[in-house]
């Protein structure tokens, strides 16, 4: 994801074996005060899930955050 790409990344992992189907939703949004908020959404597949919303200072740093949460899920399975 980079700092100029406003389109959310979508992640699922799915295993039937172990009856697990979820999804992970990364998003940067810019805010009203010159901020940038990275927000995840994540639960099971057919579900709203869960929200967090996290507010940086600079686009930077919220690129690099959502890079980091990125390289996490992916080396726990989603894709």
């Amino acid at each position: 994801m980079t700092e100029d790409d406003d389109t959310p990344l979508h992640l699922t992992r799915i295993d039937p074996a172990r009856n697990m189907a979820r999804f992970y939703v990364l998003a940067l949004q810019p805010t009203l005060f010159g901020g940038v908020s990275v927000i995840r959404n994540w639960g099971r597949i057919g579900t709203n899930g869960r929200e967090k919303v996290e507010t940086y200072d600079d686009v930077d740093d919220a690129g690099a955050a959502c890079r980091r949460l990125e390289r996490t899920k992916r080396r726990r399975g989603y894709r």
